[in-house]
């Protein structure tokens, strides 16, 4: 994949999680860092409404990459960075930001809270990352 096709695909997933938060929830995403604790709202209000039919790969893989696209576009927005697809184990690739010398998973971090802690907050992961930039 070359790095404009990863780009637009990463801008398109951050927009389908745009659509997604308005259709489904009612929840205006608008690419800011304020809207990001709106973004740990989304993905539990997932659970909420779909019950386990949320946590099902397919939807745990859609919902953690739209959202860990739409994270990473804020992010890239303040402090840039590349997307990068990682497959070092290709049974497993995934999608990360690299901004200097750290990378950033943020559909990662999506999956943390959807899946195995309600407690993480992607939020915090980004104001983390966001400091660590800034050192």
């Amino acid at each position: 994949m070359q790095q404009h096709e990863l780009d637009q695909l990463m801008k398109e997933c951050a927009s389908d999680a745009v659509q997604t938060a308005e259709e489904e929830f009612n929840i205006k995403l608008d690419l800011t860092q304020e809207s990001l604790g709106s973004v740990d709202d989304v993905l539990l209000s997932f659970v909420e409404k779909y019950n386990d039919k949320a946590l099902e790969d397919n939807a745990v893989f859609t919902i953690c990459n739209i959202y860990g696209a739409y994270i990473g576009e804020v992010f890239k927005s303040i402090a840039g960075g590349d997307w990068r697809y990682d497959q070092s184990n290709p049974e497993a690739p995934f999608v990360v930001l690299d901004v200097g010398e750290h990378s950033y998973a943020f559909s990662g971090i999506c999956y943390e809270r959807l899946v195995n802690n309600s407690n993480i907050s992607v939020k915090a992961y980004f104001e983390q990352a966001l400091a660590n930039q800034v050192q």
